[in-house]
């Protein structure tokens, strides 16, 4: 039997899966009616739209099997989202990557699989619309489009759940997406006995480019600093807008120094970027930051409000940038 492999982006694709705060959740009729429309067309014992976290592949919707999820070292979507197109197997124990496959010698007796990547809007593939028979098949280039077709409807039910979690504006997270992804990548990296920052932002003197130069431009500054703080921080790091001009970053594994330091390379990422749009006036920003040591048990409301409290004084107070540092 053969393992999945990780997909390279696999940080940002689980950062993406739990910030649609769709695990574990219970089952949705617009799945449910997928699923069964799947098993009726293909004439299939088994239909699934799966979801493939770190160690699972979980179902949101089922037909034909009891199992809500399965060991993501012996799952069929674990090998599909690593493609771009449909993975399949007509026949598993032809194959020597699935012959010998616990899903296959036992429940539910695979010998037939087909897996479409479910994308989101950033490329990220959450797991798979599949179907299941007991029997060795195969799928003509008619039921390959209908396959194609079917999928194309789960992603856009996916995505129809993860945008109530983007800023409209700016297309980063909003309070809601961060709060639900940080707290998960918090309780991951006290797993693994790292620390983690946050970073709250807060735009200075934002009204007054509003009030001279519209609120068209405002929002062209907004989105800027949105842009900047995607390129500059890194997959790993969790960039979110959760406020009119406020803005926060979570940075995994990064200490105090560390923090700091990366605020300081952020500043400069802003200030070349107002040099070159030279558009009449200059993003600048306050910043709070908070370090939570591992095993602190921190929860993330707590981190914002001590960050949001650390930028304000430092507002107060008129410091220089990255200065300010409090702990958690």
């Amino acid at each position: 039997m053969k393992t999945p492999d990780t997909p390279e982006n696999e940080i940002q694709r689980l950062n993406t899966l739990r910030s649609i705060d769709i695990l574990d959740t219970d089952p949705e009729e617009r799945f449910d009616r997928l699923t069964r429309l799947a098993k009726r067309v293909f004439d299939v014992p088994i239909a699934l739209v799966s979801l493939v976290d770190e160690n699972r592949q979980w179902f949101k919707s089922r037909v034909g099997v009891d199992a809500r999820e399965t060991r993501r070292d012996i799952s069929f979507c674990g090998h599909a989202i690593l493609g771009d197109g449909p993975f399949i197997i007509d026949d598993t124990l032809q194959d020597e990557r699935f012959a010998d496959n616990p899903l296959v010698t036992g429940e539910p007796g695979i010998r037939f699989y087909a897996g479409m990547p479910l994308r989101y809007l950033n490329g990220a593939k959450l797991g798979t619309l599949c179907i299941i028979d007991r029997e060795p098949r195969s799928l003509d280039d008619e039921e390959l489009t209908m396959f194609r077709d079917l999928a194309d409807i789960a992603e856009s039910e996916i995505s129809a759940i993860h945008l109530a979690s983007i800023d409209e504006l700016t297309r980063i997270s909003n309070r809601r997406g961060f709060v639900i992804t940080a707290q998960n990548s918090i309780s991951l990296c006290a797993r693994q006995g790292l620390p983690v920052s946050l970073v709250y932002f807060d735009l200075d003197k934002f009204k007054s480019i509003n009030d001279r130069y519209g609120h068209s431009e405002g929002d062209q500054a907004l989105i800027a600093f949105a842009d900047l703080m995607s390129k500059t921080f890194r997959e790993s790091d969790i960039c979110a807008r959760i406020g009119g001009d406020e803005f926060v970053a979570l940075l995994t594994g990064a200490g105090e120094t560390r923090a700091v330091e990366v605020v300081k390379r952020f500043r400069g990422q802003v200030e070349a970027f107002n040099a070159l749009a030279d558009r009449g006036y200059q993003i600048k920003f306050t910043d709070g930051i908070v370090t939570a040591r591992p095993h602190s048990g921190s929860k993330i409301r707590d981190l914002l409000r001590d960050a949001d409290a650390a930028m304000y004084e430092k507002k107060r107070r008129n410091q220089a940038p990255g200065e300010f540092v409090q702990e958690a």
